[in-house]
């Protein structure tokens, strides 16, 4: 009884030491550097945050006997300041991974304090086709869109439906730049014509003079290389102006249903865009927008989404390599195929980009739609290896070629 008793004791005690010890571990931080009150912060902001503790919490809430803690941070905007986050997220507050940072501009600044460091950084927001190319970095993830595939799914399209002079209204820093740089290569390899550009500083509140250039150049469609609050009141303003009706045709080359919501149905019915993810595109989709809006009372735009499928692909590595390990854990997101509701048999590649398909949405018309939110009507699936860059054409120095 005396050795019965004992092994008892000697089993309470292992567990009660071995709980004392999960508690004595630090929390794993994960880290978001996002725009919580500026131009993009429908976009992603608190919706990106929530995303990312739905990942954590529906993993379990924590991993490898640590508690999972999701943090986040504004960066207003400022590449500095974003690059002045990254560094105290990895330096001073134990982050082991940076996730959406949204914006080019500044997901290029975090990015190179993340390389610097060796640490993972998962961008969902931000489009720059830098991030997996030039800015490319052994941990560095692009997850949910880039200029090229923007460019390609509409651009494309536009053209071969006989729209082939284009204009464009583009957002004066990187991301901009990049998309009306991939749109315009689209156009020309597809027998398009560009017929010029003008360029407009971010958070741009008056249009009129940009406007009334695009429509002097008699282009048949005005590309918007731009996103979040000045896609919305560019189309308003355009709108005002008579453009659309005057028979000229709009194309938002980065724009979500959050968008389309603060344009209105009567004003942006009938724009071509191309989305990662849309929340009513099937049974999945629905089942975490539900959960989702609850939340947020909207439903999630694909950068959100994005995160969510982002955080839990990297707490499942972590969980399998048996290490936060940058390298062990990065082989494993590498190697595992993505299957969730944002994407079915996503890859990441060795340049960081994850390949997944890529839609073609038509925006209904007021009468089409059953109600606020119900926007969009699929015109195309574009297939991953179709709709993103290829490997061959990569310009990312971890590529071989």
């Amino acid at each position: 009884m005396k050795r019965v008793f004992s092994g008892v004791v000697a089993s309470m005690l292992a567990i009660v030491a071995s709980a004392a010890m999960a508690q004595d571990k630090p929390p794993l931080k994960l880290g978001g550097i996002l725009d919580m009150s500026g131009l993009y912060a429908d976009i992603t902001g608190p919706g990106s945050e929530t995303a990312a503790k739905m990942a954590a919490e529906d993993f379990g809430g924590e991993v490898l006997g640590r508690k999972i803690e999701i943090i986040a941070a504004d960066h207003l905007n400022k590449a500095d300041l974003a690059a002045n986050i990254a560094r105290d997220m990895f330096d001073n507050q134990g982050v082991e991974m940076i996730y959406d940072v949204a914006a080019s501009a500044t997901a290029l600044a975090a990015a190179e304090i993340a390389k610097a460091r060796n640490k993972i950084i998962m961008f969902s927001g931000p489009g720059s086709i830098r991030l997996s190319n030039e800015a490319c970095g052994p941990y560095t993830v692009h997850y949910v869109f880039d200029t090229f595939a923007q460019a390609n799914v509409t651009g494309l399209a536009a053209v071969k439906s006989g729209l082939d002079t284009w204009f464009f209204l583009t957002a004066d820093y990187a991301f901009g730049q990049d998309l009306e740089k991939d749109t315009s290569n689209v156009v020309l390899k597809s027998g398009g014509k560009v017929l010029g550009s003008v360029r407009h500083p971010l958070n741009t509140s008056d249009f009129s003079s940009y406007l009334l250039q695009a429509q002097a150049s008699k282009a048949k469609v005005i590309g918007l290389a731009n996103a979040g609050g000045d896609t919305i009141n560019a189309i308003k303003q355009a709108s005002e102006f008579g453009i659309m009706k005057g028979g000229q045709k709009l194309s938002p080359l980065l724009a979500f249903v959050t968008d389309i919501d603060g344009v209105g149905l009567e004003t942006a019915q009938g724009l071509l865009l191309a989305e990662a993810f849309y929340w009513d595109l099937n049974d999945d989709t629905r089942a975490f927008s539900k959960r989702f809006m609850e939340r947020m009372k909207r439903p999630p735009t694909s950068a959100q989404a994005g995160v969510y499928s982002s955080v839990l692909h990297y707490l499942q590595a972590v969980k399998a390599a048996g290490t936060t390990d940058p390298a062990a854990v990065m082989k494993i997101m590498k190697d595992t195929p993505i299957n969730d509701m944002f994407a079915k048999n996503g890859r990441i590649r060795e340049d960081g980009r994850m390949v997944h398909d890529m839609y073609l949405f038509e925006v209904k018309k007021p009468s089409e739609s059953k109600g606020r939110w119900d926007d969009y009507k699929l015109l195309a699936t574009v297939p991953g290896n179709e709709a993103f860059q290829s490997l061959e054409l990569s310009r990312c120095p971890l590529v071989k070629k």
